[in-house]
């Protein structure tokens, strides 16, 4: 067992270094410690490491209940065959045997066929680049099984930052408290990025002001100096307007734009199209808000944005990023460290994506691509049929949009599945196996982040609980039964972590047992860390790009655009008429996605599926406060508790998420209502491009 610096001893425990897992950007560094009971190592605590500089000793709600999670009595153990039918969630426990040799011989009869019967099924269940892809890519590369988009969450984001910038990084977060102003922008920072939080309220207490652009008063935008509700969809016109009022007061260092940027003349031409008036009349607020917002941005040294994930949820979601990142440009706020903006730092980390994953193991093949936010459409009408889907990481039966469409994919009779999990899940429902994966308490992994520079180490702090393993050996195993004889199936998860990064760049000087000792490393870059201060943007011309010439050759537009979200009244009035209200579903504080929606202590907290409603919107559809609502549009319904608050702007209801559907009272979740039409850039989903009407329960 590795020891961390400064280990209890004596009856007290051992402490191990460890990281958090899950899709959030803090991923904190975590000390968790351990003793011994009845010969077996027991987990007995979880804490924040307080040495390092963006945990700071500190853990979310969530996961400080890491133990309960681990130690959990509906864990999956064993292997599990199932016995009714599928959505059921009935099974037989099996021997590892069993399973992985049925699995095999299931997976070579669908391969002899065509490989790409078979699809991968994974997302940020772990986002620990061994438990993650590594192991699982080298198997579905030999076997030449479909390719998997993994466009549920942060695509869209991340290639327009990439086309505008050239990649996925910005502000660092340990200089946010050194900004004067400061805007969360569709970031409900409390809930899903604590770690900044704290150093905003720092910020905050030095005089900076804090703004919140968001169309629900989450818990951020409540402790916030100003709150701006834009209607969602509509992030592009509102950062079009605020160039425009720059550009007409004379708020742009010319200077910057001149040295390093491309296409300013294009932009200006662009933004004086979106007056205030135009804008407040396209987002649903006062031209004022529009302003005073656009002066303050650009006379307020440094300032920084924290942009997040929410706005880019809607048809023209690409381009709204595109739009907000090429304002720290226009206002030369890159030149300071604490100006900006931070969507994800995860591009500035040089993983070896070649030597984990092993694309050389295609040999030539060129499989075809499923997205994972249209599954529900292509498990019905793939071509060729997809036959097979392994899932691990992910629960899509509750996080995919048109839930209704997911399961009854899911649930087709000639469809195999097998789900490697901790939980019978919504999906696992379905599964005809289920294969138990160990906690990240059981395994070994390296982590990077999307929300700060440091790598972090995690150490197995306790043996697999049961008969679980770790992702890593389930995919081994399966090789060795598919006779999958390339040494790279047989190397260890430390010699996995071994090759997870470049040895160059920023990790240059990576040393995978250094930082199993250690627990975690910054990355090779200045302390004063401003990546664009005198240019060096990574986008083909050197420059921030407001006019991209690679998606001019795509055939999108070349400028920033604002794209009406596809179920708007200007962009569907029939549909409106009928539906006429914009539904979001932003995480619950005690959830992230459907992670620990079973643990008993958080899910009583959260209580049960909510919609918050304005109480105009409320008042003239006769919605009493506590009382039952159907929240209803062509693809379903849903039965859900009102509360009629303020929180909720006009026009639009909030169903905080994401539910397992067999905790709800009807045993759906607000995706049976979502589409799976796709954003203009990175093929995402749409889960805030969505149209219902709300009326109270018969």
């Amino acid at each position: 067992m590795v020891q961390a610096t400064g280990a209890l001893s004596g009856n007290e425990g051992t402490i191990v270094r460890a990281a958090c897992p899950h899709d959030c950007p803090d991923t904190c560094a975590m000390l968790v410690t351990v003793r011994e009971e009845q010969g077996r190592r027991v987990a007995v605590k979880v804490a924040g490491d307080p040495t390092h500089p963006t945990t700071a000793g500190t853990l979310c709600t969530k996961v400080s209940r890491y133990l309960e999670r681990t130690y959990h009595p509906d864990r999956v153990l064993h292997p599990l065959k199932r016995i009714g039918a599928k959505g059921e969630g009935r099974f037989v426990r099996v021997s590892w045997d069993e399973a992985l040799s049925d699995i095999a011989a299931r997976l070579g009869q669908i391969a002899a066929r065509d490989p790409q019967r078979i699809v991968p099924y994974s997302y940020c269940g772990t986002m620990g680049l061994v438990q993650g892809e590594a192991m699982a890519a080298r198997f579905f590369n030999k076997l030449g099984a479909s390719f998997l988009d993994r466009t549920i969450c942060s695509t869209a984001g991340g290639e327009a930052l990439a086309y505008t910038i050239g990649a996925k990084t910005g502000t660092d977060v340990e200089q946010f408290q050194n900004s004067k102003l400061i805007v969360f922008w569709g970031c409900n920072a409390i809930a899903s990025n604590l770690h900044l939080w704290s150093r905003a309220q720092e910020a905050k207490r030095r005089g900076a002001k804090l703004i919140a652009i968001d169309p629900y008063r989450s818990l951020t935008a409540e402790k916030c100096h100003q709150h701006i509700a834009l209607m969602p969809g509509t992030d592009a016109a509102f950062a079009l307007g605020v160039m425009h009022v720059l550009m007409r007061e004379g708020l742009i260092d010319h200077d910057y734009v001149a040295r390093y940027t491309l296409g300013y003349d294009g932009l200006a031409e662009r933004a004086q199209e979106f007056s205030p008036e135009r804008v407040a009349a396209l987002c649903g607020i006062s031209a004022a808000e529009v302003e005073n917002f656009a002066r303050e941005y650009g006379q307020t040294r440094p300032t920084a944005i924290r942009l997040n994930y929410g706005m880019q949820r809607a048809r023209g979601g690409g381009n709204a990023v595109r739009a907000i990142a090429c304002l720290p440009a226009l206002a030369g706020h890159w030149r300071d460290p604490a100006g900006g903006v931070l969507l994800s730092t995860s591009g500035i980390f040089p993983v070896d994506e070649d030597a984990l994953y092993r694309p050389d193991l295609l040999a030539g093949r060129t499989p075809r691509t499923i997205n994972m936010s249209t599954i529900g459409h292509d498990l019905q009408h793939a071509d060729p049929p997809i036959d097979a889907l392994i899932v691990y990481n992910s629960n899509p039966v509750a996080i995919a949009p048109d839930s209704r469409a997911v399961a009854r994919g899911f649930a087709r009779a000639n469809l195999f599945t097998v789900v490697l999990e901790h939980f019978i899940t919504d999906t696992a429902d379905y599964a005809d196996y289920v294969l138990p994966a160990t906690t990240q308490l059981e395994h070994v992994d390296v982590h990077k982040s999307y929300g700060h520079l440091y790598v972090l180490a995690n150490n197995a702090a306790i043996e697999p609980r049961g008969e679980s393993l770790p992702n890593s050996e389930i995919f081994r195993r399966l090789a060795t039964q598919m006779q999958f004889d390339d040494p790279c199936f047989s190397e260890t998860d430390d010699e996995l972590a071994v090759q997870a990064f470049k040895r160059k760049g920023a990790t240059a000087n990576f040393d995978w047992q250094r930082l199993k000792d250690i627990g975690w490393q910054r990355l090779d870059v200045p302390d004063q860390y401003a990546p664009f201060a005198h240019g060096g943007f990574t986008t083909p011309s050197g420059r921030c790009e407001f006019y991209s010439e690679q998606l001019a050759k795509l055939g999108q537009d070349p400028l920033p655009a604002y794209l009406a979200p596809n179920e708007a009244p200007d962009a569907n009035k029939a549909l409106a008429q009928r539906y006429p209200l914009a539904i979001i579903s932003p995480p619950a504080r005690n959830f992230l996605n459907s992670t620990f929606v079973n643990l008993t202590s958080l899910r009583s907290t959260e209580g049960e599926p909510i919609v918050e409603i304005h109480p105009r919107d409320a008042q003239h559809r006769g919605i009493i406060d506590a009382t039952r609502v159907r929240v209803f549009n062509d693809r379903g319904s849903i039965d859900l508790l009102a509360r009629v608050t303020d929180r909720a702007r006009p026009g639009c209801v909030v169903a905080l998420s994401i539910w397992w559907k067999k905790f709800a009272r009807d045993g759906k979740n607000v995706n049976e209502l979502t589409s799976q039409a796709l954003t203009d850039i990175g093929r995402a989903p749409t889960f805030y491009d969505c149209l219902v009407e709300v009326e109270a329960a018969p």
